[in-house]
């Protein structure tokens, strides 16, 4: 049995954490797996480096800050799978009259709870602009998720910051009577964010893939991982690995794990020395590495 950190409702990562444990009992029924509650990234961290957890959700600024030794020494997590892109935007109603990021300044805008993955995404993606989200925003930190939308929708906040394809609040907001729009940094502001930032890549929302979004949105973001403890067997990673492998050549990938295929992991990699090692054997044996 191993123990996987989820995540809170509201967000792609519980969505994700659902989806991959039901792949993976579909394609291994005598692997056990026991969820773990948690809050997200900023639970399932320091759950993974106590050893409390096997595997758990990370998102992609903290795996950076993790493996760079940002604020902290370098960890000692390993990668097991890359989970899914994560394009950072704002979503505002239809019928407002905000259309750039500097529109947004000084107005109240929705950033997710403090702790999530998603708040760092954005401290990163304003901070490559120069602003921060406190003081050149009036800055709204609900309690979960689920909260943000409603409080766009019923005028209360003028945007709700957010990442990922199919994003529920922005599903949410884009479902609603009222529609929305998505507001993300300009080809010049990209280009700024990137030189300070080169860890955030060029990303692309499809178009159609929110009710009224016609044109497919050009933004930053990054890879969010699941990562493993330090000392995982070996023989499980290499097992995982195998399991992932089966359920993307069999085509049986749901829209939730469509992005974690062995090419994005191996293409979003940071060094190939962060893959776990029993993920790493399992992907030499099959020649997608040297």
């Amino acid at each position: 049995m191993f123990r996987f950190g989820t995540a809170v409702e509201g967000g792609n990562f519980l969505n994700y954490a659902l989806a991959l444990r039901d792949a993976l009992h579909t394609v291994d029924p005598s692997l056990e797996i026991r969820s773990v509650s948690t809050k997200g990234t900023s639970e399932n961290v320091p759950k993974l480096e106590a050893g409390e957890l096997d595997i758990a959700m990370v998102s992609g600024e903290v795996t950076h800050e993790l493996f760079e030794g940002i604020g902290r020494p370098p960890a000692k997590l390993r990668i097991v799978t890359a989970m899914f892109s994560t394009p950072g935007m704002f979503a505002v109603r239809a019928d407002s009259r905000y259309h750039s990021i500097g529109d947004l300044k000084g107005r109240p805008v929705v950033w997710n709870g403090k702790g999530s993955g998603i708040v760092v995404q954005a401290r990163y993606m304003m901070g490559g602009l120069g602003l921060d989200l406190d003081k050149d925003f009036e800055a709204i930190y609900p309690d979960t998720l689920a909260e943000g939308p409603a409080l766009v929708i019923d005028g209360r906040a003028v945007a709700l910051w957010g990442g990922g394809l199919r994003w529920p609040g922005f599903i949410e907001m884009s479902t609603n009577a009222r529609g929305c729009r998505f507001v993300v940094p300009s080809a010049a502001e990209i280009k700024t964010i990137r030189a300070k930032y080169g860890f955030l890549k060029p990303l692309v929302v499809p178009a159609s893939l929110y009710p009224g979004q016609r044109e497919a949105i050009n933004t930053v973001g990054a890879w969010s991982y699941v990562l493993a403890r330090d000392g995982l067997d070996d023989q499980l990673g290499y097992r995982l690995a195998a399991d992932l492998y089966r359920i993307e050549r069999g085509g049986s990938l749901s829209r939730q794990l469509a992005e974690s295929t062995a090419k994005n992991t191996l293409a979003s990699l940071p060094r190939p020395d962060l893959l776990q090692p029993g993920v790493m054997r399992f992907y030499r044996e099959k020649g997608l590495l040297p």
